[in-house]
């Protein structure tokens, strides 16, 4: 059971599954009138997407956990230092950009696409927040590079990559969850937990950002002296 590499991701995960976006649009598709066909769909491509993204980088990187002195080993840990020090850049991006005192952050336009979505298209969604969303694709390459430089072998990798996608799937599936439990009980805290990621969207993705920022350049940086 690979549950230091486990630990190790653990950061990024809570890092995916605390993003303000993708629980702002989880909440605003089930106060929708399907929002039990659309809830599933949206959660299921979350999942989809993270999986395939984990899957992709974790195939590329294969190559610098086979053999550490290679270039490929010495050009992922570049990549690191380069994600790292794009993480901050994007912090200060961030909050360079923050709402006026007494406004809120201005959410990405194809959230205003949710109340007339139907199954089909709160999937792309899921799918599109997951996989194609740079920040996130970010995270998911992170975590996928560490778990390739682990040295696991496969079912060790398949239980890390599962780790990562469940744990960064909390918060979107949880929502979708909770809300099929009991959907009249689910309303007041779903609303309210919308009403804190909209109010401090700018403020959690900077902390977010500065802090993954520091983790992963100082991996970087570490694989590089090693």
């Amino acid at each position: 059971m690979p549950t230091s590499v486990i630990a190790d991701l653990l950061p990024v995960a809570l890092a995916v599954t605390l993003s303000p976006v993708p629980i702002i649009a989880v909440v605003l598709i089930l106060a929708t009138p399907r929002a039990r066909l659309n809830g599933p769909a949206f959660a299921v491509g979350w999942v989809a997407g993270l999986l395939a993204a984990s899957v992709v980088v974790l195939a590329i990187a294969g190559d610098a956990a086979a053999d550490p002195d290679s270039g490929t080993a010495a050009a992922t840990d570049w990549a690191r230092v380069a994600v790292g020090a794009a993480f901050w850049l994007l912090a200060l991006k961030t909050w360079r950009g923050r709402p006026a005192p007494g406004e809120t952050a201005e959410l990405p336009g194809w959230m205003s696409t949710i109340a007339t979505a139907g199954p089909a298209r709160a999937l792309a969604l899921g799918l599109g927040v997951s996989a194609a969303n740079p920040k996130n694709l970010a995270l998911t390459a992170t975590a996928a590079a560490a778990i390739a430089q682990a040295g696991l072998d496969g079912a060790d990798e398949a239980i890390a990559v599962g780790a990562f996608v469940a744990i960064g799937s909390i918060s979107v599936v949880g929502s979708v969850g909770l809300y099929l439990a009991d959907a009249d009980r689910a309303a007041a805290p779903l609303a309210s937990i919308q009403r804190f990621m909209t109010d401090n969207n700018t403020a959690i993705t900077m902390v977010i950002l500065i802090l993954l920022g520091a983790t992963v350049l100082g991996t970087g940086i570490a694989g590089l002296q090693g």
